[in-house]
């Protein structure tokens, strides 16, 4: 039931199910399914980052604080983005922590920045496919959400084309989304296109969010061997700069269900996001931002190990899959997402429930991810190697299977 003739705003009766919750939700308490549907490893919060949390509240931190979050973790988000990130001239990125405001998780960060720019009507252009909890929550605050579909080439790799962006826009178009590393596709923006949208953006007048929460997730740097964060809109724009950034604590440190996360705004805007946050949830937990700082000034290394891990794993499932006629394996350029494409298939949520049931591996199907998804299944690699050999051989069997009939 969607709530009609309940008396709802058509804004939330209208609201789509997500397609990756409703097949989690037909798994979620089996423990034979290995559950690779949604955007979440297999590690439990740090130990470190626990003690953290159980300190703060053994010290009584369980009051109301500041609307922003706390000043401690606000300084060390900056200290963070300083020591991973680059500005123009290659110096440590620096950035006011009166910049920073600290939000109930990735979703509300994203909630929060849409509700400060959108007028009803408003159209937001995005790439596609797409984490689907974008295009709702561009409706749910008015706007109208304008896909505009990656290229993608014989061999199956993601491209986004600048020129298509530009001819989306209307005398509506508000803001332009971008993710990168994308969720689900693995594509990531160069550093050059992204100051070549920056430029596109201030003619315009429009705004840039960005979604950068799977930033950790890539390789390293092939010359030198180190971590090598993807590229950041903050790294090409200005303090002025019609930029939103949202970030999450959920998966560079394993804290899924902490419900932590950041917004980074342009210089002025520090009261609408104090008000924001006030009106919207009135702060995050004290001592979950005790948490969070500990988990910033502590975990670099962590970061290091579990980004080494993750992809250990992808390559696993890369080297099984890509073996599988009837699959189209694209090698992701970031994140932790594997997004294949299935040859016949025509209705990847029937697929998806499929596998789960004979195969006992939760996938996410394609179509939740909107237009161009559907030929698609989405798998998760952010998990033990082990377990990853296990997926494989499950899915490799279940794709080897004869037909039906």
């Amino acid at each position: 039931m969607n709530g009609q003739g309940l008396g709802l705003s058509d804004r939330v009766a209208g609201m789509a199910s997500n397609q990756i919750a409703d097949i989690a939700n037909l798994g979620r308490d089996d423990p034979a399914v290995i559950k690779l549907w949604i955007g979440e490893g297999d590690l439990a919060t740090p130990d470190f980052i626990r003690e953290a949390a159980e300190q703060a509240l053994r010290d009584g931190h369980t009051r109301y604080t500041y609307s922003h979050g706390l000043p401690a973790l606000r300084r060390a988000l900056a200290d963070y983005h300083a020591r991973h990130w680059r500005d123009a001239t290659g110096a440590p990125l620096s950035l006011s922590p009166d910049r920073f405001s600290v939000t109930a998780g990735g979703v509300q960060a994203m909630m929060q920045a849409f509700q400060s720019i959108l007028e009803p009507g408003d159209e937001v252009i995005a790439p596609v496919p797409t984490w689907p909890n974008l295009a709702e929550i561009i409706r749910i605050n008015g706007g109208r959400f304008v896909p505009v579909p990656f290229r993608v080439s014989a061999a199956g790799r993601f491209s986004l084309s600048l020129d298509d962006v530009v001819a989306a826009i209307t005398p509506r178009t508000r803001a332009i989304a971008i993710n990168s590393p994308s969720n689900p596709t693995g594509w990531l923006m160069p550093r050059a296109q992204m100051a070549a949208l920056v430029e596109i953006a201030r003619a315009r007048g429009l705004w840039i969010m960005s979604d950068e929460v799977y930033g950790h997730f890539t390789d390293p740097d092939p010359e030198t061997g180190l971590p090598r964060p993807a590229p950041s809109f903050l790294e090409v724009t200005t303090p002025t700069d019609r930029l939103l950034v949202t970030n999450t604590f959920s998966k560079n440190w394993c804290m899924t269900g902490w419900r932590a996360g950041w917004i980074i705004f342009p210089d002025g805007m520090g009261q609408v996001f104090e008000n924001l946050s006030q009106y919207n949830t009135t702060g995050v937990a004290t001592f979950i931002q005790h948490a969070a700082i500990a988990a910033l000034n502590q975990g670099d290394d962590g970061i290091r190990a579990l980004v080494r891990r993750t992809m250990a794993s992808r390559d696993v499932l890369l080297a099984a899959l890509q073996a599988v006629p009837g699959l189209r394996i694209v090698r992701p350029q970031g994140g932790f997402y594997l997004f294949f494409g299935v040859h016949g298939m025509n209705d990847s949520f029937a697929t998806a429930v499929r596998i789960l049931r004979e195969a006992g591996v939760g996938l996410a199907p394609g179509s939740a991810f909107g237009p161009g998804g559907g030929n698609f299944l989405r798998l998760c690699f952010a998990i033990d190697p082990a377990l990853a050999t296990e997926a494989a051989r499950r899915l490799t069997a279940f794709f080897q299977a004869p037909a039906e009939g």
